[in-house]
């Protein structure tokens, strides 16, 4: 299976099961597309019959190209490998990573919120530390050899959490001698209890930092207000440009949120990248069919013109020596996934747990308070199992609305919960989502191939 499309100029080719990305003329494109479905000598002959002025010569050395591209496995590749590590793989079930929801409570009341302002749609109320320490327990019990475990303290607001959290980061310190782990935690916070004592601990602890600002003044205050219905953006932005200069070369992400009323959501992340971030995120909203603010379909096509125009914006700016990182632009053509992840995703419910204040377990942030789906608690652990195997068996094998589509091996099928917010089941198909997912790509690999050809130029003018 092939994928080729143009952008920014740049004609490229994907080989879908072998990964290969080919940078090609006009000409190359359609005569790889007929020598997908045709022998050479038929595809040579309808390719004349369409270009009868085509230089002869150059179409039998394009397809010789083509050929030994096919033959070193980079053209054409079958899915039959895909198929064969789908039988041998068996999906693990070591626990890796936990979201801890130490705050079902927030001091914003952002109306667009997923988790109904925190307390996902629940009562308001605070992790303990005994309720976090049984946690960390059962994660380093069920991670049986996995060395590098991940936590990240969500909410809710975190923050308003914060004796927990240090005393939790510091109990999962005294663990990681005692049983051979590493822990690795991130912190997601809204910033408005942002202190010096936050910045210094998590640049210190922290393997990462979510920071979530949605992007122009008034596109943040639209939202993300207090109980008061006051605006957060002016309270915030210093605290998080403080943090990030002291943080120096450590992770975060600055992360934004979209929805109908910021549909030139471009102009949010260069507002951003001006503010002096350059690791940033800028995601769809998420939400329930018929919400007036979520995106729809007829909204599609000014939403990839703006990924077009941010790939091509980002590039200008490297070329200035301005450069900046958009996290679904974030893409390694040559180390990226093994195949058992491009086929497995997140591993929601088998690998990776969310955490309520109470200690009950969901096989993701995004289920909490959906009682169909709880899935045990942290001294118990994982008490419904056939809940966990259908996560186990959700991949990518397991979805046919994937069969056809030329991205499944980046995306390994999508979202679960995304899935299941819009169709009801774990293995359906976010339509929109998908759409979304594959106009990123697109510009991602467009501006790998183009920041590639730049290297290369540069090289050739040394």
């Amino acid at each position: 299976m092939i994928h080729s499309f143009t952008q920014q100029g740049i004609t490229l080719v994907v080989d879908v099961y072998s990964g290969s990305v080919h940078v090609v003329d006009e000409q190359a494109a359609q005569l790889i597309h007929l020598r997908e479905h045709m022998l050479r000598e038929q595809a040579q002959r309808r390719f004349l019959e369409i270009h009868p002025d085509a230089d002869q010569a150059e179409v039998v050395d394009c397809l010789d190209a083509i050929d030994a591209l096919e033959g070193a496995g980079k053209l054409y590749a079958g899915e039959e490998v895909v198929s064969q590590a789908a039988q041998a793989q068996v999906k693990p079930t070591q626990l890796k990573a936990l979201c801890l929801n130490v705050a079902h409570t927030c001091n914003l009341t952002c109306s667009y919120c997923f988790a109904g302002q925190g307390k996902y749609n629940g009562e308001q109320a605070l992790m303990s530390f005994d309720t976090g320490k049984a946690a960390l327990d059962m994660l380093v019990r069920a991670s049986g050899s996995r060395r590098h475990l991940e936590v990240d303290f969500f909410g809710g607001e975190p923050l308003l959490n914060w004796d927990v959290v240090k005393r939790l980061v510091a109990y999962g310190r005294s663990l990681e001698g005692k049983h051979n782990k590493r822990f690795r935690f991130t912190l997601t916070t809204n910033g408005m209890l942002v202190d010096d004592e936050v910045i210094d601990f998590c640049n210190r602890e922290m393997h990462n930092v979510v920071l979530s600002l949605d992007g122009r003044p008034q596109v943040h205050d639209r939202f993300r207000v207090d109980h008061m219905g006051r605006g957060s953006y002016e309270r915030i932005v210093p605290k998080f440009q403080e943090f990030v200069r002291r943080r120096g070369d450590k992770g975060y992400y600055i992360r934004g949120t979209f929805t109908r009323h910021n549909m030139d959501f471009v102009n949010d992340v260069l507002h951003m990248a001006d503010l002096g971030f350059t690791q940033l995120s800028m995601e769809p909203m998420v939400a329930t069919p018929g919400d007036p603010e979520a995106l729809r379909p007829e909204d599609l096509p000014q939403l990839y013109q703006q990924y077009e125009l941010l790939a091509a914006e980002m590039l200008k700016r490297s070329r200035a020596g301005r450069g900046l990182d958009f996290y679904h632009y974030l893409i390694d053509l040559e180390r990226g996934p093994c195949l058992h992840k491009r086929l497995s995703g997140c591993g929601s419910g088998t690998e990776y747990l969310a955490v309520t204040p109470t200690g009950e377990l969901y096989p993701c942030h995004q289920f909490i308070g959906d009682a169909d789906y709880l899935m045990g608690d942290v001294w118990t652990g994982v008490t419904r199992t056939q809940r966990a195997a259908e996560f186990a068996a959700c991949n990518l094998t397991s979805k046919p609305d994937c069969a056809d589509c030329w991205a499944k091996l980046y995306c390994a099928g999508g979202c679960a919960a995304n899935a299941y917010h819009t169709t009801g089941n774990i293995l359906g198909v976010d339509n929109m989502g998908c759409d979304l997912f594959r106009k990123r790509l697109e510009c991602a690999l467009i501006l790998q191939a183009a920041l590639a050809l730049d290297k290369e130029n540069a090289g050739m003018n040394e």
